[in-house]
């Protein structure tokens, strides 16, 4: 008696069948990724990637928050951006066989889903709406390089906040400027390369100035117009009022 064929859980398949990544492939094709996928549970502070190590598999972000982290050479860590739900990380690695480029840490408990490098590198080679995709991606990723380099090289740590600030504002139904899920002062500090303690006074600053308020789980930034001119290099003045 021949065995009987492996199927994917319908949990899993749901799971990738709703990956924005994936939109678009037909059932075969969803089926065959979920037969090598698989879920992990990440609890706050655990890391899922470390720098340096080579990358088996490319990770989906299902629930809960990551942070993608770098270090200097002297050990000092930078934050590089945030994922959420739905983001897929890892590719870099996936692609070039090379060492991971960063470290991912969890920010609060999260559930990932991991795929093989080789059902991966398959999807890149056979299937033209991912590859579409993930060049977009990658393009994006370069773009925020530059503009973290750019957030770096201020030599004010106030503009610093704003700029980050600036650029974590959208624009909420209605038309309200806010920034959600804000990231901690100590996420922040670790983003723009300072202390917490330096990121809480120049967040003071600006909610005493009503330019920004907090909202239970998120920022109102009430002048949009005058954070953005605080974040731009040498249009702040933290005396000014």
């Amino acid at each position: 008696m021949s065995p009987a064929p492996v199927t994917a859980s319908d949990e899993v398949l749901n799971a990738v069948s709703r990956l924005s990544l994936f939109e678009g492939l037909d059932e075969r094709a969803l089926r065959q990724i979920a037969l090598s996928a698989e879920f992990k549970t990440l609890e706050k502070q655990d890391c899922v990637i470390h720098k340096g190590e080579r990358g088996a598999h490319l990770y989906f972000l299902l629930m809960g928050r990551l942070q993608v982290i770098d270090s200097t050479e002297d050990g000092q860590e930078i934050g590089i951006s945030f994922l959420k739900p739905g983001d897929y990380f890892g590719e870099l690695s996936v692609i070039d066989g090379l060492p991971r480029n960063a470290s991912v840490v969890a920010t609060s408990k999260s559930k990932i889903l991991a795929l093989r490098r080789a059902v991966a590198l398959d999807l890149f080679h056979h299937q033209p709406l991912v590859v579409e995709r993930v060049l977009k991606k990658l393009a994006n990723t370069v773009r925020h390089s530059a503009f973290q380099r750019i957030i770096l090289a201020m030599p004010s740590v106030s503009r610093r906040v704003c700029a980050m600030l600036n650029h974590l504002t959208v624009i909420a139904p209605g038309g309200l400027s806010v920034i959600n899920d804000v990231p901690t002062q100590q996420q922040l500090a670790i983003m723009i390369n300072t202390s917490r303690e330096t990121v809480s006074r120049s967040m003071k600053s600006l909610m005493e100035r009503g330019i920004i308020e907090r909202d239970y789980q998120r920022l109102i930034v009430r002048k949009p117009e005058e954070l953005q001119l605080a974040s731009q290099l040498g249009k702040y003045d933290e005396n000014a009022h």
